[in-house]
């Protein structure tokens, strides 16, 4: 017999050293020993279900172990001492803390331990119970116990399902018994038959009797199918039902239109250019139009597949099932990913075509089609992009009112899954495409045409209606023609502004842009922004007074004609203000891009400068940040997602700031932060710009590109030859005064290496010694911006400190033949350089600014920080001015870190004017009158006799009609246009001023419908039609389309469509009218007709906000605003900004219409409101049903 238990200990001893290292529980416990009295302290380790005990912490080897499976742990009272202590007295291993591990079992005797302290034992207990698998071992109790009882019910359905098997076999034998007993009853009862029959025929009350049961029966069937048929109409089942069906309908019409675009894009272009492209002088090849057209062909065809099956779905209504459908279009959608990825390469082709006179010629005789509608290429080239998500959000709503047993709903919500995928490519693609459609669409518009725009790194930044000033000679301002041209609106124009130019038109009846003739298109490199005239100039003396200060000039020094000046007036200070923002911006950002062209300026042509390249950050994919391959107006790959801090860097980020880019983030900053981080930022970068600032962006800030050659100084290069928008004041003499003409040098070291910036050394010595020495490095080369002698340049020399830097005509670069440098003068690098232009360029020195404080690394870091926060704030404050009037503890903050910069002892004399330029902006509280409320107007409009419809004609309902919607219009913030809040449960709380909007449009529409209703006579209520009909057009003029619908949606009410009387005795110029005005306001299309109306005509307007909304949640749906990865979804951002921008636009352009009380108070009185309900009642009455 074998007397012990083998085991492999090769393997104990190597758990025993995984407890040791990776124990779950490990330390000191002393073991009861065999005798009852004595206590061992041994180092203990819980390796999963193993308690190995060493001597001590250092053994090598344990002294057992114990096996935990099965065992319990409870705590045991401490052993009574048998010579205790005094009362009260209480000894020490008393307080020790005892507990016992049970295993379960006979044979096995308990293992008693102890610790120093509670927590301990607490803690090793929870150890061994979590060790014993007591749990696991109770819920396989319990399992097994569920498992027995669903054995015994399947036992007992068995024995019941054998019962009721021989039931139904006794049954069957019952039947055919009855059966055999009716056949034999029913055969006696023929023979007996005949003597009976004729008895019952001849009684005629028993047919009377007979007759009267067959009718009760027949009615009380009908009326208990009737009674079922009802309760299923009005159950929640058929409702959804119908709304089911009401959603696939739309989805067929919808589809229909988008066949016949793809139909128009495929016959009415793609064909026809092939056919040019094969002809003996081909204004297009063949690979151009195979890149513009990528697989339009296929998705037409693929679609026209889709199209019939739905029609054919329709066959067999009401049993709609479209699952099957969608699995045919699912493994096609690869045809779309194609099209989606060349779709800015197309455009990008079609903009290149563009330039050639003979293609476009072509282009816009096949758009002046009448299929084309007015629309052109692009447009049809964009709609493939917004089919996706249609389809997401049909699905959507089909899945709400799908029941989840449904047959298809699995299918369905696969299809929605698959599309979601594809629309986020979708999203990023119309999002890098935006800018060049838009460009396009406005080159279309202008008659002459305008090459700039086809130019795709030209990007959009704003558009408005401005008065150009005229001027006599010396620039004395005509007051009489000024007040002509405010009343006739011949000095208006239509102003459009880009990265690098700005386009002064005028509009005509048609709708249609002409560009001015003189000064029509200003580059911005040859302009000067002066944003308030100088009162001593004799030009613009008094003209603050006379304008109301809403005036400001652009000065354009062309270099082969002579200067001009260009006034313009704004229609309110909001507007001056945010034209000056964009227009300063704009003028900063050639600067900046001038400068770091000549910089890192390589020999090979590349498509990114240096600096991009040498930067990784910049361009390169990361974990917290991914890049689109469009470039941004500072020709920096654009952000598709990115992390809250890395677009705050961007933010920024000292080198460069892209206007798109801080539009984009004030618009949309509130989805993934707070202003409370981002104003703190701001100040971090102001308060510690070194520590703010990531190191490789400092390092490449003062670090000249290691490939630059000597091509940089050759007088013959285009790049030195160019104008910037301020002369960079890279090296003062120390001569030169700030009023007199200033000598400025761009001195480089080419050849030499200039080391990465010394963080320390810049930081921590006051001496401005620390910069690079010209005896270290001795530049052998020198390019010099020098000015004309002072008598010739006293006008460039003298320039206010109100007006944006600007290179006056008279400096040149010049290249001084390779001579060595003043050694009294410091070497500064050409960043470096970038810094002080940027912070002050266009100013004399102001005191204390000399050579070496040029070289001063600190200082030239601080000026530049210090001139972002400013350019950040100043467009935060006048573009965005409702966060501020929102949220007063951020306004305070602005205002005490704004009084912090102004305590700035070293500020320079720009900097200085402009941050009191945003204290006065942000302090004031004057607004003008177009920023009045709604609510303001209800309280000036207390008349004790209000005006009556027949009383009021319809030129002055419709302007006051037109006064209260752009009111309303305008007092939406665009916040709210974030996160489709209007969508939400919770929308009277988070959008309240989106549903005041929906709610006034509906309070006129029911207005307009209860007008008319309150006519008794038809001819009354016929000339009621006509007078509003004539209102609304009036709106069209007045280019309120928010109001033509609100009266059209009036007239195509139920109550007011069926009165066929009525509109019998309306006229057919009406008619027709009210026809043109449907079809402007139509939401076919996505409300297409609408778009190209509101794109040719001037502000002020008021469009249809449901429009924009739709556009919103075209975009929101299927499309998150944080990656997996919870990266911000940049690309998407800058979606909501194109659409934020848009509204905003048509928001600040104020109507210049006069108040009448008595109108308005009509127009509000809820009194003449009539619900829904009783004017359908009421039209019921009028004009009774005609019978069937």
């Amino acid at each position: 017999m074998q007397k012990s238990v083998r085991y492999n200990e090769g393997h104990a001893l190597y758990l025993a050293l995984l407890a040791r290292k990776e124990g779950t529980k490990r330390g000191f416990l002393s073991k009861k020993a065999a005798e009852a009295s004595r206590w061992h302290e041994k180092w203990f380790a819980l390796y999963q279900n193993v308690l190995f005990y060493f001597e001590g912490e250092q053994s090598g080897r344990p002294a057992g172990m114990y096996l935990l499976e099965g065992c319990s742990c409870e705590r045991t009272p401490a052993p009574p001492r048998t010579n205790a202590g005094p009362a009260g007295a209480r000894d020490p291993l008393d307080k020790q803390y005892y507990f016992t591990v049970l295993f379960g079992h006979e044979g096995q005797k308990p293992l008693e331990l102890r610790c120093e302290e509670e927590q301990a034992g607490k803690e090793w207990m929870e150890a061994i119970h979590q060790a014993s698998y007591s749990d696991v071992m109770i819920e396989r109790e319990v399992l097994m116990q569920k498992y027995i009882h669903l054995v015994q019910v399947v036992e007992t359905e068995k024995v019941a399902t054998n019962q009721l098997r021989h039931q139904l076999e006794d049954q069957d034998t019952e039947i055919e018994r009855l059966k055999s007993e009716i056949v034999a009853l029913n055969k006696a009862k023929e023979r007996m038959r005949p003597c009976h029959t004729h008895q019952e025929e001849d009684d005629p009350d028993i047919k009377k009797i007979k007759k009267v049961q067959s009718f009760m029966r027949g009615w009380l069937c009908r009326r208990k199918w009737k009674t079922i048929v009802q309760d299923y109409i009005c159950s929640p089942h058929a409702e959804s039902m119908r709304k089911r069906n009401q959603i696939v309908f739309t989805m067929v019409e919808a589809e229909t239109e988008y066949v016949h675009q793809l139909y128009v894009l495929v016959n009415g272009f793609l064909r026809p250019l092939r056919m040019a492209a094969s002809s003996k002088k081909p204004p297009i090849s063949h690979d151009d139009v195979s890149s513009i057209f990528l697989n339009s062909e296929t998705i037409m065809f693929l679609h026209e597949i889709f199209h019939q099956g739905l029609k054919a779905r329709l066959a067999n209504w009401p049993s709609l099932v479209l699952a099957d459908l969608f699995d045919i279009l699912l493994p096609m959608l690869n045809i779309y990913q194609e099209f989606v990825r060349n779709h800015q390469y197309s455009l990008q082709v079609l903009a290149n075509c563009k330039q050639n006179r003979d293609f476009d010629k072509l282009l816009k005789q096949y758009e002046a089609n009448p299929a084309c509608e007015g629309r052109m290429l692009e447009t049809f080239l964009t709609y493939p992009m917004f089919q996706i998500p249609r389809y997401i959000i049909t699905l959507h709503e089909l899945l709400a009112h799908t029941p989840h047993e449904h047959v298809e709903r699995k299918s369905l919500e696969f299809a929605k899954s698959k599309l979601e995928e594809l629309s986020r490519v979708m999203h990023d693609e119309v999002s890098d495409t935006e800018n060049i459609r838009k460009n396009l669409a406005i080159e279309r518009m202008i008659v002459e045409g305008c090459d700039i725009l086809l130019d795709t790194s030209q990007t959009f930044i704003r558009q408005g209606s401005l008065i150009q000033v005229p001027s006599v000679e010396r620039g004395k301002l005509s007051k009489v023609r000024l007040g002509s041209l405010s009343l006739k609106k011949e000095g208006e124009r239509q102003c459009f502004l880009f990265t690098k130019h700005f386009l002064i038109c005028t509009r005509s009846s048609g709708g249609k842009l002409h560009l001015l003739k003189t000064g029509g298109v200003l580059s911005l490199i040859q302009c000067t922004l002066v944003e308030e005239p100088d009162a001593s100039d004799d030009d613009t003396k008094g003209s603050g007074h006379m304008f109301g200060h809403l005036d400001f000039k652009i000065v354009v020094e062309p270099p082969d004609a002579a200067p001009f000046t260009v006034v313009l007036l704004a229609p309110s200070r909001q507007e001056k203000a945010a034209w000056m923002s964009d227009i300063s911006q704009c003028v900063d950002n050639i600067r900046c891009n001038g400068l770091m062209t000549i910089v890192f300026e390589e020999n090979s042509k590349v498509t990114v400068p240096h600096m991009i390249k040498s930067d990784a950050r910049l361009h390169k994919d990361d974990t917290d940040i991914c890049f689109s391959k469009t470039l941004n107006s500072c020709k920096v790959p654009q952000i598709r997602y990115a992390s809250v801090e890395r677009l705050l860097e961007r933010l920024t980020d000292l080198r460069f700031l892209s206007i798109d880019f801080l539009n984009t983030f004030l618009h949309t900053y509130r989805i993934f932060t707070t202003a409370t981080v981002v104003l703190a930022k701001l100040s971090d970068i102001y308060k510690r710009p070194f520590t703010s600032i990531p190191v490789r962006s400092l390092e490449l800030f003062f670090a000249t590109s290691q490939n630059n050659r000597e091509h940089l100084v050759d007088g013959k290069s285009p790049r030195l030859c160019r104008k910037f928008s301020s002369p960079p004041p890279l090296a003062v003499s120390r001569t030169s005064s700030p009023v007199r003409a200033r000598k400025l040098s761009l001195t480089s070291s080419l050849n030499s290496r200039i080391g990465a910036l010394d963080l320390t050394t810049s930081s921590s010595s006051n001496s401005p010694t620390t910069a690079h020495s010209p005896a270290a490095s001795p530049p052998p080369h020198t390019a010099v911006l020098e000015s004309a002698p002072a008598d010739k340049a006293g006008d460039s020399a003298d320039m206010s400190p109100c007006k944006s830097p600007s290179t006056p005509r008279n400096l040149r670069y010049r290249q001084p033949g390779g001579q060595a440098a003043d050694s009294a003068h410091c070497s500064v690098s050409p960043a470096s350089a970038f810094a002080i232009a940027t912070a002050a360029a266009g100013h004399g020195s102001p005191p204390g600014f000399n050579n070496e404080r040029t070289c001063d690394k600190e200082f030239i870091i601080r000026r530049t920080a210090t001139n972002r926060v400013l350019n950040v704030l100043r467009h935060w404050v006048s573009k965005h001015a409702q966060d501020f009037e929102l949220n007063n503890e951020l306004k305070m903050n602005v205002l005490n870190l704004l009084e912090e910069v102004l305590r700035d002892p070293d500020l320079l004399p720009q900097e200085r004017k402009a941050t009191a330029n945003i204290l006065r902006a942000l302090s004031q509280d004057d607004q003008d009158d177009i920023h009045l409320k709604l609510e303001d107007i209800i309280q000036m409009t207390d008349s004790p006799k209000a005006e009556c419809f027949e009383t009021l004609s319809a030129m002055e309902l419709a302007e006051q009609i037109t006064l209260l919607d752009h009111i309303v219009f305008r007092s939406i913030p665009y916040e709210e246009f974030l996160g489709q809040g209007w969508m939400k449960l919770d929308k009277n709380e988070r959008t309240p001023y989106i549903m005041k909007t929906s709610q006034h449009f509906n309070e006129m529409s029911n207005l307009v419908a209860s007008q008319i209703m309150n006519y008794a006579d038809i001819s009354s209520r016929a000339n009621a039609i006509e007078k509003w009909v004539a209102v609304a057009d009036i709106c069209r003029c007045l280019h309120n389309y928010n109001g033509v619908l609100e009266i059209t949606s009036a007239l195509n009410r139920s109550a007011i469509y069926r009165l066929k009387k009525t509109w019998a005795k309306v006229s057919k110029q009406t008619k027709a009218l009210m026809d043109k005005l449907q079809k402007t306001v139509s939401s076919e299309g996505r409300f297409k007709n609408l778009r190209e109306t509101l794109k040719n005509c001037n502000p002020p307007a008021v469009p249809y906000l449901g429009m924009y909304l739709t556009d919103l949640a075209f975009i929101e749906e299927g499309t998150p605003n944080f990656t997996e990865e919870g990266l911000v979804n940049f690309s998407k951002m800058r979606m909501i900004s194109h659409i934020i921008r848009e509204i905003r636009q048509f928001q600040q352009t104020a109507y210049r219409i006069d108040q009448q009380p008595k109108v308005i108070q009509y127009l509000l009185d809820k009194a003449l409101v009539i619900d829904e309900d009783t004017l359908y009642e009421l039209s019921l009455k009028i004009e009774p049903r005609l019978p069937a």
